[in-house]
């Protein structure tokens, strides 16, 4: 597993009138990508970290610093679109990827395995 921290801000669109979430706030996310498969016999691991960062850092980069909702496909960022648009762009790239984790704070998180 590896995990990547950004900043955003965002609003959800489609909660109940007043709700608090539909005001625009921001969160320090954190993203953790696992992975599963078999370990290579010679180099003893299963994937390199630097591959999954490889995979994750374009997008990593349309994300962090930026309001959320602004970004194609996350026009209703929860956390649970989140981490499907983030499983969706990685996965292609990173095939030994099993779960996507969205932290939007250090105790509310979202798991996504496609």
């Amino acid at each position: 597993m590896r995990s990547f921290t950004f900043e955003a801000a965002h609003r959800l669109p489609n909660v109940p009138a007043g709700h608090r979430c539909a005001r625009l706030h921001g969160h320090s996310f954190r993203v953790d990508l696992a992975c599963e498969g078999e370990i290579d016999p010679r180099t003893g691991w299963l994937v390199d970290f630097a591959d999954i960062k490889a995979a994750f850092e374009p997008w990593l980069e349309k994300l962090d610093h930026y309001y959320l909702n602004e970004v194609p496909g996350l026009e209703n960022p929860t956390s649970e679109n989140l981490a499907r648009w983030v499983w969706d762009r990685v996965k292609p790239n990173l095939s030994c990827l099993s779960e996507v984790t969205v932290y939007e704070t250090c105790s509310a998180r979202c798991e996504y395995q496609g």
